[in-house]
Parts: C-alpha cells; structure tokens; sequence
C-alpha cells in the first residue's frame, strides 16, 4: 500500500502545471496570426495593452468545452468592461479559426496561434487541454496561470483587485 502511495504521489505531482509569473522569452517571440492575416509576436499583443489587465482565452472552433464556456467569458465582459479579453485560437486552419469567430460571433481580439500546441508559447503553458485561461496584470505579470473554465473565481477575484 505504500508504495502505490508512493507511485501515485509522484505520478500526480509530474501532471502539476508549475503556475508561472513571468512569459519565457520564447513564448513573448513566438509568431501569431491577425485576422487581416498580418504576423505579430506576443510581446506586440501584449504591448498594445500598456498598463492594462488582460484575460486571455485559448481556444478552438472545434472544442466544446470551449464554446460552452463563452458564456462565462461574456459575462466577465459586462461585469469587468475595463479589461482587455484576447482569444488565442489553437483551430487547424486559419479558414476554420475566421469560420469559427464568424459563427459563434465571438467579439474582442483574436490571434491564431501559427506554432500550434507545441509550439513555444504553447510548450511554456504546458498546454494539454483547452480552454484555458490567463490573467495578466498591468505589468505583464501572470495573476492566473492554469484556470480551466471561465467561471473560475481566481479569474473573478484577480479582476476585481
């Protein structure tokens, strides 16, 4: 018995997500799409934002789990209107990302993610399931790392600070 312990103690902590404070460089360099099909980096998305708290989305058209959680993200919107909302869109074409964006009428900035899942910033979110959910501060400091829904309260109580 103690040594499955001991298995089950090792195996779940390999399975943590370290929660990060600051992006890698390779994660603010890595290259996304814009909707008018231009490159930007991270560093460029994050730096439109100046001094503002930012709650990112990554997401797919694809992912269930993700459009059922659009709701949560929309009424985040109504309650915080101050905050910048930037969806990151993990889709396997860029034709399916401005489909999706398209049909669900999703609002605020998209970026698709050209590197994908493996990709720098995807390798420095340890990205294994969407949606997934970051907070920013106002110094591009990481408040929320790993939420998993939209309703999570860590994202509710890092916006009201």
């Amino acid at each position: 018995m103690k040594r499955l312990t001991i298995i089950f103690l090792i195996l779940l902590s390999s399975c943590t997500v370290k929660n990060e404070s600051e992006f890698s460089e390779a994660a603010l360099n890595d290259v996304f799409i814009t909707l008018k099909g231009d490159e930007i980096t991270f560093q460029e998305i994050l730096d439109k934002h100046f001094e503002k708290k930012i709650v990112l989305n990554i997401w797919a058209s694809w992912c269930g789990d993700c459009i059922r959680s659009l709701p949560g993200i929309v009424a985040l919107k109504s309650k915080y209107p101050d905050i910048v909302y930037i969806n990151l869109s993990l889709d396997k074409s860029i034709t399916n990302w401005k489909l999706g964006i398209e049909n669900l009428q999703l609002k605020g900035e998209q970026y698709y993610m050209k590197s994908g899942w493996e990709g720098p910033f995807g390798e420095f979110l340890h990205l294994s399931w969407i949606p997934r959910y970051l907070v920013v501060d106002k110094n591009k400091k990481i408040i929320v790392f790993n939420a998993t829904k939209s309703t999570d309260e860590l994202i509710e109580k890092s916006l009201k600070k």
